[in-house]
């Protein structure tokens, strides 16, 4: 069966992180890891709106993950890629650290993720959702899942900036008179998404009009 790169866990990272595991120090048993917003320069953008991690945990982290043929694949591909162009270099990859994951947890991934709700509302530089290894030999799990969860910037940046659009054109509405909110009234229907042409993939464009949908109705 032929296995996708988009399928396969070992290899969704930034390939510094493959070699992480020999970097931590001896004895290190538990990696607590956060995800913040840092602020933004613009003046009253003081808070975001979470949203999307949802997506990419049901997508890519439930369930049974890791199998033999994924750990087979990303083994073949790392050996390649650290090789020299001649010679394969397979000291790499953890391979160890993926086959225990599989014999101990059967596939599925010994991590937790700790959130707030999605679609609340948080100021900047607080704590949106948390992950740790819940088994101490796989410490080095946290953070080489760091690269996928990190996407979920794209839909909390599309959420975030929709959501102040829509208090713009809120009071821009309140202020000239509306006194229809009832859907279709008010401002739900005044700003439609059309990135799905402007976007790099169908699945940016599901995740991006997903996130719009968080504000308004219209797609």
């Amino acid at each position: 069966m032929t296995i996708t790169v988009q399928e396969n866990i070992i290899l969704l990272s930034d390939s510094y992180k493959v070699s992480h595991w020999k970097q931590y120090p001896k004895g290190t048993t538990t990696v607590y890891s956060y995800f913040e917003s840092r602020g933004s320069d613009r003046p009253g953008w003081d808070s975001v709106c979470f949203f999307g991690l949802q997506y990419f945990i049901k997508k890519y982290l439930t369930g049974v993950v890791v199998t033999r043929e994924k750990i087979d694949e990303a083994a073949e591909i790392y050996e390649e890629h650290f090789g020299d162009g001649m010679n394969p270099n397979p000291t790499m990859f953890f391979r160890e650290g993926w086959e225990y994951i599989l014999e101990k947890h059967g596939g599925k991934l010994p991590v937790v993720i700790r959130a707030v709700p999605e679609g609340m509302v948080v100021p900047n530089k607080c704590v949106l959702f948390t992950m740790e290894n819940t088994d101490p030999k796989c410490y080095w799990l946290t953070n080489f899942l760091e690269t996928l969860l990190v996407q979920v910037w794209y839909p909390m940046s599309v959420c975030s900036n929709s959501r102040y659009q829509k208090l713009s054109i809120t009071k821009a509405l309140d202020e000239t008179g509306t006194d229809s909110w009832a859907i279709p009234g008010g401002s739900v229907f005044k700003l439609h998404d059309f990135g799905f042409r402007g976007v790099s993939s169908v699945e940016s464009a599901a995740i991006g009009g997903c996130a719009h949908l968080v504000n308004f109705l219209g797609t």
